[in-house]
C-alpha cells in the first residue's frame, strides 16, 4: 500500500514480499515505506542507527552505513568476516539497552533484527517501547519482515508463517536501500545472495533430502529447544537441500520439546545452535555436541550413529544477509559428496 507524504510524491513501485512498499518524491519531499504494516517515514536518509541484534548489524555493514552507527547491541556470535573491520569500530552494548539508554544515544532510526525489543511480551528483559511510541518522539523503526507480528507490540507469538520468506528479505534490503539511500548497494547484495543460493539449489535439485534439526540444549534446567516450522531455519534448511525435520510444529519459532520427541523424530542431522556471545564460533558448541554423542538416550539416534551432530550457531538461522553463507553451509554438511 502506497500514501502520500506531505509534499508530492512520484510512485516508486511495490518492493517484493508483503513486508514492505514504497512511496518517494522528489528533492525535499519525504519518503515512506510500509514495513510490518507500519508507515517509516524519512525526510532524508537517518544519519543516527541503532542496530539490535546481530541480523540488524550485519545487514547495516552490508548496506554499507557502519558510519551512521551510533550503537549496536547484542550480537549472538561472531560476525562473518567482512563485517568484522567495520563492527569493531562501533559502539556495543554487550546486553540491550534500556529505552531510556537507547534514547540517550539520540538514534534518528532503530533497526531490529527480532520483534522482541518493540513488543510489551518479547523474549527480552529489556523493551524499547512500541514502534508507535518511538515514532511519536522522531524514532523511525525497522522490524526484519520475516519476523513481523500481526500488530505492533506483539512478537514471536504473531508471526505470519507465511512471511517467512527469502523474498522478504529481499524487501528488507531493497526498502532500507530506499530509505537510506543505498539503493544500488542493496542491489548489490541481492544480486550476491541470489547467485549464492541458486547455485546451491541448482546442485542439490536431484538429491535426496535428509531431514535436519536445530537444536539448543541446555536450556532451562536440560530442556530441548528446536527450530519449529516458522523459524528461518527451515527456509534455509530447504534451499540447502534438506527439510526442517519439525517443520509441522507451527506455533512458534522456537519450540521446547521432551527427549522421546527427539527420538521419534530420529533426524538425519543434528545442528547444535550455540548462542550467545560476541566472540562465539561454531566451535564453541562442540562441547554440547559431545555430551549428545555420550549421552546413553540418544545412542539409537541416526544422527548420533552417524555422527552428523554438528558443532554450529544459533545467528545462522536468522533471517538476514546470512542467507547466502548459512544455505552453503547447511548444503555442505548434509550434501558433501556434492560440494567435494
Amino acid at each position: 500500500m502506497l500514501r502520500k507524504s506531505v509534499l508530492p510524491v512520484l510512485l516508486l513501485g511495490l518492493l517484493a514480499g508483503c513486508g514492505t512498499s514504497t512511496a518517494a518524491g522528489p528533492p525535499g519531499s519525504t519518503i515512506t515505506v510500509k514495513n510490518c504494516g507500519i508507515d517509516v517515514t524519512v525526510s532524508g536518509p537517518p544519519k543516527r542507527v541503532f542496530a539490535a541484534y546481530q541480523p540488524a548489524i550485519e545487514m547495516a555493514h552490508a548496506l554499507g552505513i557502519s558510519d551512521r552507527l551510533v550503537g549496536t547491541a547484542y550480537l549472538d556470535a561472531e560476525v562473518l568476516p567482512e563485517y568484522a573491520s567495520a563492527q569493531s569500530k562501533a559502539k556495543y552494548y554487550k546486553n540491550l539497552p534500556s529505552r531510556e539508554e537507547l534514547l540517550a544515544a539520540n538514534p534518528d532510526f532503530v533497526l531490529s533484527g527480532f520483534n522482541d525489543v518493540f513488543s510489551a511480551g518479547g523474549g527480552s528483559d529489556e523493551s524499547f517501547g512500541s514502534r508507535k511510541s518511538l515514532a511519536e518522539l522522531g524514532v523511525q523503526t525497522w522490524i526484519f519482515s520475516p519476523l513481523c507480528p500481526t500488530a505492533d507490540g506483539k512478537g514471536d507469538e504473531a508471526i505470519d508463517p507465511a512471511s517467512v520468506t527469502m523474498d522478504n528479505v529481499y524487501a528488507d534490503l531493497r526498502g532500507l536501500g530506499t530509505l537510506f539511500g543505498v539503493e544500488d548497494r542493496a542491489e548489490q547484495v541481492i544480486a550476491d545472495q541470489e547467485k549464492r543460493i541458486a547455485a546451491v539449489e541448482a546442485k542439490v535439485k536431484n538429491a535426496p533430502r535428509p531431514t535436519v534439526a536445530i537444536l539448543r540444549p541446555g536450556l532451562e534446567g536440560g530442556a530441548l529447544t528446536v527450530s519449529g516450522g516458522p523459524d528461518f531455519g527451515t527456509v534455509l534448511i530447504k534451499q540447502a537441500g534438506g527439510v526442517n525435520a519439525f517443520t509441522d510444529l507451527t506455533s512458534k519459532r522456537n519450540v521446547k520439546i521432551g527427549v522421546e520427541e527427539l527420538i521419534k523424530r530420529n533426524p538425519d542431522y543434528l545442528l547444535i545452535s550455540g548462542c550467545c556471545d560476541a566472540a562465539l564460533t561454531a566451535a564453541s558448541s562442540q562441547a554440547e555436541v559431545d555430551k549428545i554423542l555420550a549421552n546413553p538416550a540418544f545412542q539409537n539416534l541416526k544422527a548420533v550413529r552417524n555422527k552428523h551432530v554438528v558443532p554450529w550457531l544459533f545467528a545462522n538461522h536468522s533471517a538476514g544477509v546470512r542467507g547466502a553463507y548459512t544455505t552453503e553451509d547447511i548444503a555442505k554438511t548434509i550434501h558433501p559428496d556434492l560440494f567435494k
